[in-house]
């Protein structure tokens, strides 16, 4: 990839964060159980829910997801913030609640810190003193 635009960062955003909710939990070291394994008869599992599957990303997601975590290190935290809500799948009314922002302008924090991913990732220099939509409008014309 050559040409970085805002819907492709967009897109590794929202892999990155796909990829972490895959990814095991952690467990804490030193800690174990001494009580046997508990062995269910098929009268116990009639009426449970299955445990869903959990599938490991690959190793090639997961380096790539490694590399975007990097991504939002060069943008305010408002907008580190809400870039990342919004790659999680968050809705808008709780971005804005956490952010304590208008829509609109949650909207415009959320396209200015993916056109700065793009500009820096494409290796552009921009004037920090431009304003919002002059720094959107560079990055989708690149």
């Amino acid at each position: 990839m050559n040409v970085w635009t805002p819907s492709l960062v967009e897109e590794r955003l929202a892999e990155a964060a796909f990829v972490l909710k895959r990814l095991p939990e952690p467990r804490r070291q030193g800690y174990f159980s001494t009580w046997p394994a508990v062995l269910h008869s098929f009268g116990d599992k009639v009426g449970q829910e299955p445990k869903p599957m959990r599938v490991l990303p690959s190793p090639q997601a997961i380096s790539r997801m490694e590399e975007t975590l990097t991504w939002t290190a060069c943008l305010e935290p408002v907008d580190g913030r809400i870039v990342w809500m919004k790659a999680h799948g968050e809705r808008w009314k709780e971005i804005c609640w956490s952010a304590g922002l208008h829509r609109s302008a949650a909207h415009q924090h959320w396209q200015f810190g993916l056109a700065v991913i793009a500009l820096t990732l494409n290796k552009r220099r921009f004037n920090r003193n431009l304003s919002k939509q002059r720094v959107i409008e560079l990055a989708s014309g690149a």
